[in-house]
């Protein structure tokens, strides 16, 4: 018995050792597969195409280009300021014309490379950009994220969608709920009418523009009611699109509705206490 005990043993460490080397050799298999890849097809910066050590990344100079967001900034609108006002300080912006949403926040300013990847990502159809960008977004917007919250992003109208044939903000949202472990619908909010483009147009026209252009689709009311939203776009500017969806989304019954996108737009100087 204890022999049969002594080769069983012996026959499961070889059995193990077997597995070690083939998942060894797959891993090799995989190092050299990439390397073979970097060579022929080696990884550019997102945004200038300089030669970088990884896929997805920026180069030195560009990331120094970035205007990264950092507290100090406003509670609800998360753009920044000078100098600190302490906790829960407020712009002048929100303290004048306070968001219909809870909080806002954002990767970077709507300037430098950070516009450029924006608009490469919106115009240029660089969709492989919504990976990188999307993974930031879900860094910086880690306080937005509760148990329960709802990934929703600001959709396009259909004919708009036909002509573009993607939604930037629905590629941004889906790697911010992988990212961040949540769930997210980008066919639950709809947008009802076709609208001007936003570019442009001053914030009263904005707000006139949006007004009454988001619905929910119907039926669909108890998938929002009762929890927390995360609505995702890629850029805020006088936020008058996402302030049409909010009041949407809190009328169907949301308990919260907080917005991440990847740039918000600020003053020319940079700052909002200026």
């Amino acid at each position: 018995m204890m022999g049969k005990a002594v080769m069983a043993r012996t026959s499961i460490s070889g059995f193990e050792k077997v597995q070690f080397r083939a998942g060894m050799l797959s891993l090799a298999g995989k190092v050299a597969g990439r390397a073979m890849l970097d060579l022929v097809l080696p990884p550019r910066c997102l945004a200038c195409q300089a030669r970088v050590a990884t896929p997805g990344n920026l180069c030195g100079r560009c990331w120094q280009g970035m205007a990264y967001l950092a507290a100090p900034v406003c509670a609800r609108y998360g753009t920044p300021f000078s100098h600190d006002l302490g906790e829960g300080g407020l712009s002048a912006r929100a303290i004048m014309d306070p968001p219909v949403f809870d909080k806002a926040s954002a990767v970077a300013t709507y300037q430098g490379i950070a516009r450029s990847l924006v608009l490469s990502l919106k115009f240029n159809r660089r969709r492989d950009l919504a990976e990188p960008m999307g993974s930031w977004m879900a860094q910086a917007g880690r306080e937005l994220i509760m148990p329960e919250t709802l990934v929703i992003p600001v959709p396009l109208h259909r004919f708009r969608l036909w002509q573009r044939r993607f939604n930037q903000s629905a590629d941004l949202a889906r790697v911010v709920a992988r990212e961040a472990g949540l769930d997210w619908d980008p066919m639950l909010l709809q947008r009802a009418r076709r609208t001007r483009q936003q570019v442009g147009l001053d914030s009263s026209a904005r707000q006139t523009n949006v007004r009454g252009a988001f619905k929910l689709r119907n039926g669909w009311e108890n998938q929002v009611h009762g929890r927390p939203v995360l609505l995702i776009d890629d850029v805020l500017t006088t936020g008058s699109t996402v302030a049409a969806c909010t009041k949407v989304l809190r009328k169907a019954g949301a308990v919260s509705v907080d917005v991440l996108t990847f740039a918000v737009a600020v003053n020319e100087d940079g700052h909002e206490d200026r």
